[in-house]
């Protein structure tokens, strides 16, 4: 079986939902990392929406903006997609039987000049199609008169071929010349012997076309008269019968493809394609690509040989966080900087989890630990990755090696590290023209604590106008975020970057209860004022984790 040419499996690395800037920023430098210390074959990745930093910072790098994969479950491009060249619509009926027979394939796609899939014929299609033949198929088919000349191995005798093609009937010139005469009407393809009667009498009629079946050359005579007459003569070392028998293979397979087909997509689930297979009859199926154009064909036996998707995971290791599907992929590493949770794979992979404040930091170690120098591009992004999970190093969860890194970046991309972080930062607080729910999900997580699941968003601010501005439009968000959410308890963190606090606005029936055991705080303005808490991951999220704990350990006596 001849499959599409092999190619490199291509290794998606993507971060998690909601991205930030540290999980695209940290997809693309280390895709580049692996593409050069292996050849290619690493592809940079998304799992949501940019938000304004991130969209800012690629945009000042000059990079290309990550695919976006909402579901990394197994596609029809994994399944082995058998490679059955399309052929042209005026191919004819012989040399598509011919291709076919030598190909050993039962299914021709028939594809226009710039690859769109036109129709499709089957051998048992052709074979019925051959049996239904009457003497004015070609006709009806608007048969070009060359085709008859390639199908019946013929040479031209006299007359143009161009442009030229069949309007009458198929006529054999056997019989008296008084019961031919009968037979022939002006336009019509006579096949004849070498009798000379029976010639003339097709040339006397007006035939448009003589096919002699003959290995010897017509009369000076019979050329004379059929140039006289405007008549093409082609002439064929095929005997009378072959060439009655063959002559309407010369038809083109456009009339007779099927039009109404059931087509695959690259991008289809698996689940999807093997779904619409078993409402059909058919042994092949086209498969097309995003721009519609024919790629191969695939048949049931084909998912025998489906190929998961292979995953790298930067900054997040935890299931709710995980792109939809990838329970079907192929996780080969994971890269990250957070807590250690649920995610689980198949096989052992490379794990490297470090306590530093922004994934960004663990990329730039694995390219001086693999001895690649860093372009100034990448180092922009890995620097700006850094500035925004450290809140330029404001962050707790900044350690001395995320700034020295930080700063080692700037200079090798050439940029100012405050400035940089003021522009930053500015692009992203920016709320003019953003909906509750775009503002809502910029920085966006799912977390669970065995029976309790919450979600926590944050936004970080530099200027008080935006981010009263923020907390007005979000403030009305909060029940409905809940309820699309399906947890429990929905926080969301206003932080503000000067003052170094955050005030969180909550949803969820316990949700206050947890927080005034958590933090030592008091309700202001409808939030609660938390000093100092500017990280989710090291100020917010562990306290909070332990008053659940907490209640849990007090409801069951412990």
């Amino acid at each position: 079986m001849n499959l599409l040419p092999a190619k490199k499996r291509k290794v998606l690395v993507i971060g998690h939902k909601n991205p930030d800037t540290d999980s695209i920023c940290s997809a693309i430098a280390y895709a580049h990392l692996k593409n050069t210390l292996y050849d290619g074959g690493y592809k940079p990745a998304r799992a949501g929406e940019l938000n304004q930093e991130t969209k800012y910072v690629l945009e000042r790098f000059s990079m290309e903006t990550p695919k976006l994969y909402e579901d990394v479950s197994a596609q029809v491009e994994d399944i082995d997609i058998r490679s059955v060249k399309g052929a042209p619509a005026d191919v004819t009926i012989h040399s598509a039987l011919v291709r076919m027979r030598d190909e050993q394939v039962s299914t021709l796609p028939v594809v226009s000049d710039d690859g769109r899939l036109l129709g499709l014929v089957t051998t048992n299609h052709l074979a019925v199609s051959s049996m239904d033949a009457t003497s004015e198929t070609l006709a009806n088919a608007s048969t070009p008169l060359a085709n008859l000349l390639h199908t019946l191995n013929g040479t031209l005798v006299t007359g143009s071929l161009e442009g030229v093609t069949v309007t009458g009937k198929i006529v054999l010139g056997s019989g008296s010349p008084e019961l031919i005469e009968t037979q022939i009407s002006p336009g019509d393809v006579v096949i004849c012997g070498n009798r000379f009667d029976a010639q003339i009498t097709a040339i006397e009629m007006n035939a448009a076309c003589m096919v002699l079946c003959s290995e010897t050359p017509p009369a000076k005579t019979i050329v004379r008269l059929a140039e006289e007459h405007n008549m093409v003569i082609i002439q064929t070392p095929l005997d009378t019968f072959t060439v009655a028998c063959t002559i309407n293979q010369s038809a083109p397979i456009a009339w007779f493809m099927y039009r109404n087909l059931v087509t695959l997509h690259l991008d289809d689930p698996v689940e999807t394609a093997k779904e619409i297979m078993g409402q059909v009859r058919y042994v092949y199926f086209p498969v097309l690509d995003s721009e519609g154009i024919y790629r191969g064909v695939i048949s049931r036996r084909n998912f025998l040989n489906l190929r998961r998707r292979q995953l790298i995971l930067v900054d997040h290791n935890e299931r709710t966080q995980c792109v939809e599907g990838h329970e079907e992929a192929e996780i080969l590493e994971i890269i990250d900087h957070h807590r250690i949770n649920s995610i689980e794979t198949t096989g052992p992979v490379f794990f490297r989890n470090q306590p530093v404040g922004c994934t960004a930091t663990i990329i730039r170690q694995l390219y001086q630990e693999n001895g690649v120098e860093i372009p100034p591009d990448i180092a922009g992004i890995l620097c700006s990755a850094i500035l925004s999970d450290t809140l330029m190093f404001r962050s707790p969860t900044c350690t001395p090696l995320d700034e020295a890194i930080a700063r080692e970046l700037a200079g090798l991309a050439g940029v100012d590290v405050e400035e940089l972080a003021g522009a930053m930062f500015e692009a992203g607080e920016n709320v003019e023209g953003k909906t509750a729910e775009s503002l809502f999900y910029q920085d966006f997580k799912r977390f669970t604590n065995e029976t309790v699941s919450f979600a926590v968003g944050q936004g970080s601010y530099v200027s008080p106008t935006n981010r009263q501005k923020a907390e007005g439009i979000l403030r009305s968000y909060m029940d409905e975020a809940l309820q699309r959410e399906r947890v429990d308890m929905i926080f969301y963190l206003l932080t503000d970057i000067k003052a170094q606090q955050s005030k969180v606005l909550w949803a969820g029936e316990d949700a206050d209860k947890y927080l005034r055991r958590a933090f030592d705080c008091q309700e202001a303005d409808g939030g609660y004022i938390l000093p100092g808490v500017i990280s989710r991951k090291k100020q917010f999220i562990p306290p909070l984790l332990a008053a659940m704990q907490t209640q849990e350990g007090a409801r069951f006596g412990g």
